[in-house]
């Protein structure tokens, strides 16, 4: 019997999690540059937020440099 390999998609703060430190960036800085609180920033990578507006979405995928449907998606592919 074969074995099946168990993946998790990515969320969305995991997704802007990885990009920011990617680029070696604290909450607050991910914040300062997409215009959004260093809270709404901690809430989403924990988790505890996972709906996000349009606009604020917009906000964070510009600041890392992503294309919206990207971070939307949470990076799944």
């Amino acid at each position: 019997m074969a074995r099946v390999k168990k993946t998790r998609a990515k969320t969305m703060g995991t997704l802007i999690k990885e990009l920011r430190d990617g680029k070696g960036w604290t909450q607050a800085k991910l914040a300062e540059r997409a215009g959004v609180t260093q809270g709404f920033i901690s809430q989403l990578e924990q988790g505890i937020r996972v709906k996000v507006s349009l606009e604020s979405a917009g906000k964070l995928a510009h600041a890392l440099g992503v294309d919206v449907g990207e971070l939307l998606k949470g990076g799944g592919r």
